[in-house]
């Protein structure tokens, strides 16, 4: 039939039920933008593209439904890198729109031109070009749904003169794949491996949240086994939180209790997970990765499996199905062995981490150094962290979806927060992008308007994605709460300035005449500060009631001491020496 190729491209998108869009107009995409509305597709054109790809992030991970990024060809395409390459390691199949440059113009170094299928090639999972208007719709429905098969990123880019053009064209078909449920010969070696072992732990990753049905899978399995279950690094949702069997998360100021019960295994399930390095760093002193045992990986993507951990047993599959096979296929006798005194070990283990975690109120210092000393010292009527992540517990509703954000505050949040089902915790993930818990949040909140959402970020970070509270005040957009740890300063790099490099505090010092608070009043929303544990806790019961049954959106500033947690990279640097050494004396003068 007779088209337009804008018209095919909308058609596509609604037959894979693609209604929400976001970014910012541009000119290269107003042909398709021009008829979204009657297309029931949903633009939310946000205040900058890097923020707008981690709303289509958080939307698509809350909800489990696709949605688009687009822009203006050369400089909007190009702000979306950061965005694409978290939802990447997020796992989330997300439609990134390229508009180009036009081709009768392309390689003559005209207005926005940018070569930006290279620009992501590292970022996606596939790409693909337009190379005829006749085939705009073939390719785009093989875009999406190689998107969906490798649950990442994927792009089409589309020269901006292909249209407006008349085509004559069938729509395609959606084809799609059943997912693969593993080997029969792997899945009998890793239940004989399972069914044999004394003190099996399972490790739930992203893949389990991802799964249809995959956290009650690895439940059954886990009560099966009488198994601990640990969860991978912001992964905090892959367990339910009340389960006895959960052990929280490993890796960066993750669960003490899943560490020191990991640590006890002869057999670890990996399940839906690529054990990547830093969920399995050492915390609090422990190396807990048990080295002598036999590991079990699963991971949709074959690639990925052994990629980090030397794997006994290596499966290809989907975690729901995989874990289902597993329980089926174990012994009859399968975690007996020692039952008792498992659940026993793992009962006490929780609670003596329950009651050290609710009495840690500060940070410890290194030896040498006394930054969290003077910290305390000099604001000893202000809340630390870890005070401020208490008084949040005690607000948060049970069925809240959070975010978080890069940050030390953040992180030191790493251990409290549990959940009764999936998709609940939006962390930034490997990536690791300042600027994520704010536009996350709002992206969730588009996806589930009936559920109550707290996005959460240090004040160095949210200093990227401020500009959004000019974009989310509007009346179309839903109201969501926002709470923004206050210590004017860049916290994870300065506890790395105290540990290696003597206080030389480079770079990391904020504005303290700034006042978010003030900012988000300015653009017409709540803004509100909280200087103790009892104003944040009502502060927060205030903010979600408004915004569940009032509409309205409020940012919370909560000022906290200077207090430093656990640095990110421990594992990846060291006392500089100095050799050749380095003098002011040595600047010349540049000539010009």
């Amino acid at each position: 039939m007779k088209m337009t190729t804008e018209e095919a491209f909308v058609k596509t998108l609604q037959m894979h039920g693609i209604d929400n869009a976001f970014g910012i107009i541009g000119s290269a995409m107003m042909p398709i933008s021009d008829i979204f509305p009657d297309a029931g597709i949903t633009f939310w054109d946000c205040a900058h593209e890097g923020s707008a790809g981690m709303m289509a992030d958080g939307f698509t991970r809350a909800t489990g439904k696709m949605s688009m990024m687009i822009a203006q060809n050369g400089p909007g395409i190009t702000n979306f890198v950061t965005a694409v390459k978290t939802a990447y390691w997020n796992h989330t199949p997300c439609l990134l729109v390229t508009p180009q440059a036009a081709n009768k113009t392309i390689g003559q170094g005209g207005f926005q031109e940018m070569e930006q299928m290279n620009l992501f090639a590292d970022c996606v999972a596939y790409q693909e070009e337009v190379r005829d208007p006749s085939r705009i719709a073939e390719t785009l429905n093989r875009v999406i749904m190689q998107a969906k098969r490798a649950s990442a990123p994927a792009q089409i880019n589309v020269p901006r003169d292909f249209w407006t053009q008349v085509i004559d064209i069938d729509l395609p078909e959606i084809v799609a794949f059943e997912r693969p449920s593993g080997g029969e010969v792997a899945i009998a070696k890793a239940a004989k491996l399972l069914s044999n072992a004394k003190f099996p732990v399972i490790l739930n990753g992203a893949g389990v949240v991802l799964a249809q049905g995959g956290i009650e899978a690895s439940k059954l399995l886990a009560e099966r086994l009488s198994a601990p279950v640990c969860v991978g690094y912001q992964h905090n949702d892959a367990f339910p939180g009340g389960h006895p069997l959960f052990a929280g998360p490993l890796g960066y100021n993750g669960s003490k209790a899943g560490m020191e019960l990991i640590a006890k295994a002869d057999v670890v399930l990996a399940l839906g997970t690529r054990l990547n390095p830093f969920s399995t760093l050492p915390g609090y002193g422990m190396d807990y990765w048990p080295a002598d045992a036999k590991i079990i990986q699963v991971d949709i993507n074959p690639d990925r499996i052994g990629l980090t951990k030397k794997v006994s047993v290596g499966i290809v599959g989907d975690a729901t199905k995989v874990a289902t096979a597993l329980l089926e296929n174990l012994f009859g006798t399968a975690g007996d062995e020692g039952r008792e005194d498992r659940k026993a070990t793992i009962g006490e283990t929780k609670s003596k981490w329950a009651q050290q975690l609710s009495g840690m109120d500060h940070e410890d210092d290194d030896p040498g150094t006394s930054w969290n000393e003077r910290a305390r010292a000099d604001k000893p009527d202000w809340m630390s962290p870890r005070m401020a992540w208490r008084a949040i517990q005690s607000a948060l509703p049970a069925n809240a979806i959070i975010s978080s954000d890069i940050g030390n505050n953040c992180a030191i949040g790493n251990a409290y927060p549990s959940f009764d089902e999936g998709r609940k915790y939006l962390a930034p993930g490997l990536f690791g992008p300042c600027g994520y818990g704010l536009p996350a949040i709002v992206g969730a909140k588009i996806g589930c308007r009936d559920v109550p959402v707290v996005g959460f970020a240090g004040d160095g970070a949210f200093g990227i994605s401020v500009n959004e509270l000019t974009a989310i005040g509007r009346g179309e957009w839903p109201a969501v709460t926002q709470v923004v740890f206050r210590n004017y300063q860049w916290g994870a790099e300065k506890r790395n300035s105290t540990l290696w490099f003597d206080d030389n505090f480079v770079g990391t010092e904020l504005d303290e005449d700034v006042s978010y608070a003030g900012i988000a009043q300015s653009c017409g929303l709540q803004g509100v500060i909280a200087r103790n544990m009892d104003e944040l806790t009502a502060a927060l019961n205030k903010a979600i009631d408004d915004q569940m049954n009032h509409g309205k959106t409020t940012l919370i500033e909560a000022m906290i001491n200077q207090e430093l947690g656990e640095p990110f990279r421990r594992d990846a640097m060291k006392k500089p020496v100095s050799v050749a050494g380095i003098s002011k004396d040595d600047m010349r003068p540049q000539t010009v």
